[in-house]
């Protein structure tokens, strides 16, 4: 007869032994070789640009055919020039062509992105990801082309696309000229690198799991950007954590030495049930820093945002037998902050 305390002994050992391996699982890379995907992404831009050679009519033809609703949402909603339903946008579209502007623009991208190989690999296996955690989510179609320096991406029924002239480089001589709309501080991360985390952010923000009207606080918000960032690190995991989160080498460092510094600042200002939208931008919104921490303007922007990721990191290092569907589906932030047990040092 096996004496009751080693019983125990033995079924906790077990249980720790399958927690540890759960964990293990976790950081382990998946296998997706047999997940049959592979993502290629369709030149917009060319068939758009052969509206300039050929008959305007009957292109635009064959791109509604071919693109469908995309098509649509694209001189709609994108270049806003008019309504698809005749032919009266062809007047905003002749000019556009004709002008050095346009001609600049299709250049830059055609010297950048001669071919789309690099990033059709990486979605490739970044969607491959996907199907493996949400086995029934229908994978977009992927569009690539030219915003007129307004949409870096779009997402709509069943495609997403990709505006490459937001995506020409930190360098590009057209980003000077649009500081007013995107200053430096956001232009330096228009680069080749970006289309591949930013494709996936926005299927995850904008598609898979949006933000509940009923996240008001910055407790709330914290927690749901810190899911789409844990989220981003399963279907992502050789991407830098500067790219996920758009940091520059030294905000990361100055956010990873500055972890106390930051959530005893949130404490001690009540900040976590603040609910007013000024306030919260402070700490969620894109910015070359944030104000009232770190001297001389070192400190990181979008404090809110990084610190929801840690949190999230944490509550599923602590609860390793809880699956990334099971995260996402969890819509209660103080849960998780109290689960997490986050106190950093």
């Amino acid at each position: 007869m096996i004496p009751t305390s080693y019983k125990f002994k033995q079924i906790y050992l077990f249980f720790i032994i399958g927690l540890l391996l759960t964990a293990c699982n976790r950081d382990k890379k998946i296998d997706v070789s047999n997940i049959p995907i592979e993502v290629k992404i369709e030149r917009f831009d060319h068939d758009f640009d052969a509206m300039r050679t050929k008959p305007m009519l009957q292109q635009a033809n064959f791109m509604q055919k071919k693109y469908g609703i995309f098509y649509r949402d694209y001189i709609e909603q994108i270049l806003e020039a008019g309504s698809t339903a005749d032919t009266g946008y062809f007047n905003i579209l002749k000019p556009v062509f004709k002008g050095q502007a346009y001609l600049d623009v299709k250049h830059d991208v055609d010297e950048v992105y001669p071919n789309l190989d690099k990033q059709e690999t990486e979605l490739t296996d970044a969607f491959k990801r996907i199907k493996y955690f949400y086995p029934k989510k229908n994978i977009p179609k992927v569009y690539a082309y030219f915003s007129g320096f307004k949409a870096q991406t779009a997402v709509g029924n069943g495609y997403f696309g990709i505006g490459l002239d937001l995506f020409l480089g930190a360098n590009s001589r057209f980003y000077p000229s649009l500081t007013e709309v995107f200053p430096r501080y956001i232009s330096r991360r228009f680069t080749p690198d970006n289309i591949t985390p930013r494709v996936v952010e926005g299927m995850a923000r904008e598609d898979m799991f949006p933000e509940s009207d009923n996240d008001k606080t910055l407790l709330s918000k914290m927690i749901y950007s810190g899911k789409i960032l844990y989220f981003i690190d399963q279907i992502l995991p050789d991407v830098a954590d500067t790219t996920k989160i758009g940091y520059t080498t030294k905000q990361l460092n100055w956010c990873i030495n500055s972890q106390s510094i930051i959530w005893g600042y949130f404490l001690e200002q009540n900040l976590l049930y603040e609910t007013d939208y000024e306030k919260l931008q402070t700490y969620l919104g894109e910015a070359p820093f944030t104000p009232q921490l770190g001297e001389r303007n070192e400190s990181a922007p979008k404090l809110g945002i990084w610190t929801g990721w840690q949190i999230v990191k944490q509550y599923m290092e602590k609860h390793p037998d809880v699956t990334l569907q099971q995260l996402m589906v969890t819509n209660d932030a103080q849960k998780i902050l109290n689960d997490a047990k986050y106190h950093p040092k």
